[in-house]
């Protein structure tokens, strides 16, 4: 770096930089920094250049660190980035491009110096570095100014063009957000900070597109141009502008003061809201909902996406009420349903949130009903049957149902089961028309439990019968798995319940699939766990039975649905036992220990743009958050 031009090999050789790690102090009116931020190397535009160059200065920064408590060269650095930053304002109307220049390259610096920082030690020391001083080894100014404080406050004067940090959450939030939804593609990588001359657009307009390639490259910590098949990566700025949203948003609340950014989140309203805004939410703003919503349909095959959706419909009853209302909820439903049936190639938080998500919508009655409304065809992702015509909610059933099975063969985890039946469960009542291949599925289901609890049983039976000849040997706790089983298939016949209950009239081919299957329910009509529940489903496979018998044998399908349609009108629905509504609500309470700040820091250390942080580090954040 300095006055010339460098190579990324070249830095641990770099004068300036060896002046800036070294054992001399530079005081902060030295024309030393107008040398060190004079370079125009090209930035990284990729994660693996951007490693390359951290490998370049590693020897400069642990020089640095092991200097800086005698020399005080940090704070220094920062003082007159501050003091740039003050005049960038005017820099921009005095058209001093080479005043913003070399602000630029001051950031660049700072923002590569302070990842090994924070890489490297707790956060007490890195607050000592910055208060630091020309005095002997290791001493600082009590009464000194907060310079990371002030280098924060200041970052977010240049995402916002606000002066200063609190007041001013609600605009940080807002900024955030819409990059997330306008998806702005980096400038084309090779874009040089100081372009030549040109008839077009003038020096004004290169410097100016120059400087910006150069700040987007900073914040975007070297993800313009790099080349990822992944779609949330195809605007770096929203990426960043997203990750660093949900950390903020899912810091800890300080003893007597609570996060202004989840409050900012949980209480913006939609910019065709003209209602006042309650005294009592000091960090509410507006944003345009219908674009919020289109981007978050477009954007969930990325965790982060899924995250911010989850935590808008959660805890936004603003958001919640817009979605809920929207005549195309098939837009951000398929997407969620997608994420659920490639399971397997998903990890595990990422299919919570997908879940959770459809656990919230399925809170709400009219989106029970709606989904039945929306006729799709040709699913081209659901692989196991072609589905020329479907409605979406037989589609939602499916896809839980295979998440249930799934779960079953592989994970067995009992949270993401308890989840997938309490969906089913809130939808129960409102079952419409269900396709055929979706009634098959759910007695489907219930046959495969059926056996998973015979099994256990005949396994418990023999154990018992082992254990009197053998009492040495340790046993399973089958009588635990049963008791889970059981729970699991009570809950099955629940829902089939409600719905023959509540909409049998509606749903011709699940009676079919009942009837069809009718033997599997006989060991459970006297079963004591379950002889209430089967009162009402024994009812109507007599009913239905009985009137088949009298219509002959060898019925056809089609003359097997009619008669069921024609007897859905004379059962007697007086005789059906009332049981109390399903209706099951999420409890962020209930989630998995530890899921959501290590799971945010995670999705930071994942991002391919350049952080290259160890498993360790994330621990040490995910702690410090706390």
């Amino acid at each position: 770096m300095g006055s010339n031009s460098s190579r990324i090999s070249d830095l641990p050789r770099n004068e300036y930089l060896k002046k800036l790690s070294g054992t001399e102090s530079i005081s902060e009116n030295d024309p030393f920094w107008n040398q060190l931020f004079s370079f125009s190397f090209p930035a990284p535009t990729s994660s693996t250049e951007l490693k390359l160059l951290e490998e370049a200065t590693i020897s400069v920064c642990k020089s640095l660190v092991e200097n800086n408590p005698r020399t005080g060269n940090l704070g220094a650095l920062t003082k007159v980035f501050l003091s740039r930053t003050r005049e960038l304002r005017l820099s921009v109307e005095c058209q001093n491009h080479i005043f913003i220049w070399q602000t630029h390259n001051a950031l660049f610096i700072i923002c590569c110096l302070l990842k090994v920082f924070i890489c490297e030690m707790s956060e007490e020391d890195l607050q000592l570095h910055f208060t630091y001083e020309e005095k002997s080894p290791g001493s600082y100014s009590s009464d000194s100014e907060d310079l990371l404080e002030e280098l924060l406050c200041s970052l977010i004067q240049l995402i916002t063009d606000t002066p200063l940090f609190l007041p001013y959450t609600s605009k940080l939030v807002k900024t955030l957000l819409y990059n997330f939804i306008r998806q702005e593609k980096p400038p084309p990588p090779g874009t040089h900070v100081l372009p030549q001359q040109s008839d077009g657009g003038g020096l004004l307009y290169g410097l100016a597109s120059g400087v910006a390639t150069g700040l987007w490259t900073v914040f975007t910590l070297g993800g313009a141009g790099s080349k990822s098949s992944s779609p949330e990566l195809t605007s770096p700025l929203a990426n960043q502008s997203l990750l660093l949203l949900l950390v903020l948003v899912n810091l800890t609340d300080a003893p007597d003061t609570p996060n202004p950014y989840r409050q900012a989140i949980t209480s913006f309203k939609n910019t065709q809201d003209s209602s006042p805004f309650p005294s009592s939410i000091p960090h509410a703003f507006q944003i345009n909902f219908n674009s919020l919503y289109t981007a978050l349909c477009e954007q969930q095959t990325s965790d982060q996406a899924t995250l911010l959706l989850y935590t808008l419909l959660h805890q936004n009853s603003n958001v919640r009420t817009y979605m809920l209302a929207r005549t195309d909820m098939e837009n951000l439903v398929l997407p969620i349903l997608e994420i659920l049936y490639h399971v397997e190639e998903r990890n595990s938080h990422h299919v919570y949130m997908a879940l959770i998500i459809l656990l919230i919508l399925t809170e709400d009655d009219g989106f029970n009903r709606s989904i039945h409304e929306v006729i799709l065809k040709n699913i081209t992702w659901y692989s196991e049957r072609v589905l020329t015509e479907i409605s979406l909610g037989s589609l939602l059933i499916l896809v839980v149902i295979r998440t249930i099975q799934y779960n079953m063969t592989r994970t067995r985890d009992k949270y993401l089961h308890t989840n997938c039946l309490a969906a089913l469960a809130n939808m129960s009542a409102q079952f419409r028309s269900l396709h055929q291949y979706a009634a098959q599925r759910i007695i489907s289901l219930f046959s495969l439990l059926s056996k998973k609890h015979n099994k256990v049983l005949e396994q418990a039976t023999q154990s018992l019968s082992g254990s009197l000849s053998s009492s040495d040997v340790p046993l399973p706790d089958y009588a635990q798995d049963l008791s889970v089983i059981e729970e699991v298939i009570r809950m099955m016949l629940e829902i089939i319940n409600s719905c023959l209950t509540n909409s049998l009239h509606h749903n011709p081919n699940l009676v079919y699939a009942l009837l069809y299957k009718r033997d599997l329910f006989e060991q459970f009509r006297t079963h004591p766990s379950f002889q209430d529940i089967m009162q009402n489903i024994d009812l109507v496979i007599s009913f239905f039975s009985s009137r088949l018998l009298q219509a002959g044998a060898e019925l056809s399908v089609e003359r097997v649905l009619e008669i069921i349609k024609q007897g859905v009108v004379a059962l007697p629905k007086d005789r059906l036992k009332k049981f109390p509504e399903l209706k099951f609500k999420y409890v962020e309470e209930e989630q998995p220990e530890e899921f959501f700040i290590p799971y945010v820091w995670s999705l930071v250390y994942n991002s391919a743009v350049g952080l290259y942080w160890n498993p360790q580090d994330i621990q040490l954040f995910a702690m410090d958050a706390d």
